[in-house]
């Protein structure tokens, strides 16, 4: 059975060749540099598709990574409130998921891990992770922070980017690689009973939008997916491991 991401690189290049800057047969007119456009057209498209797969592919494997990491995260936080291991896995797994498929819903689409078990089984591993080496995460210092911002880095990029696919305008991108990155752990702070991050006095949604908006001006300016993702992605994790740190904050309103 195909990959979903393989029929998404395979529906993009079909029925959206001009997203990859390919043009359609129709509008290639006559005269001799077109005859030679139309013989090299099926290389070009050739081309177009497997680079188009090839970005798509890394766009799985950093979303895998991400799920992973947010499950990680989840199952952690639950883990610090004494909770049992179902429920530390279910909190792994509603933070894992939470962000992505609101944003494909948002985008008309089915969330991908219904479809596709790899994410699940990420979740999975995520899970197994933070339960059998409990003891070594907490000695790591700010464990939990850094898996967190490991998980809004890849989860911002990667939702900025499906956004852009599916022909999304770069404020709704923007928006929507926010939604992607922030609400899983809306959900999971929720769950916990606390005050989700993103209302607390803290730099966490906006180093995400700030990482969002980095890339979709980056990636209109021609920049390579690989290094556009490795730089917002770095971006993202930096600001807010140093907010963190240093206790930064952004200003109160009316304080």
């Amino acid at each position: 059975m195909e990959l979903p991401r393989a029929q998404c690189a395979r529906t993009v290049l079909l029925h959206r060749p001009y997203i990859y800057g390919l043009p359609n047969r129709n509008q290639i007119g006559s005269g001799a540099s077109p005859i030679i456009l139309r013989l090299l057209y099926p290389s070009i498209f050739v081309l177009l598709y497997r680079i188009a797969y090839t970005i798509l592919e890394l766009l799985y494997y950093i979303d895998l990574l991400g799920t992973a990491v947010f499950a990680i995260s989840g199952a952690m936080a639950a883990m610090r409130h004494n909770i049992d291991i179902f429920g530390s896995a279910f909190t792994g797994f509603v933070t894992a998921i939470g962000g992505g498929s609101l944003r494909d819903i948002f985008l008309n689409l089915r969330p991908v891990w219904v479809d596709d078990g790899n994410y699940l089984l990420a979740i999975l591993a995520g899970v197994m992770i933070a339960i059998c080496c409990t003891k070594t995460l907490y000695q790591l210092a700010r464990t939990l922070s850094l898996f967190d911002a490991l998980g809004i880095g890849f989860f911002t990029i990667v939702g900025v980017q499906k956004s852009l696919d599916y022909e999304s305008s770069a404020i709704a991108s923007v928006v929507l690689g926010l939604f992607s990155a922030v609400m899983g752990g809306v959900i999971r702070d929720t769950l916990m009973n606390d005050t989700p991050l993103i209302f607390r006095k803290e730099i966490y949604a906006t180093a995400c939008l700030t990482g969002a908006i980095l890339f979709a001006v980056l990636r209109y300016a021609g920049v390579s997916y690989n290094l556009n993702a490795a730089l917002c992605v770095t971006v993202i994790v930096v600001i807010r491991l140093v907010s963190v740190k240093y206790r930064l904050s952004l200003p109160i309103v009316g304080g």
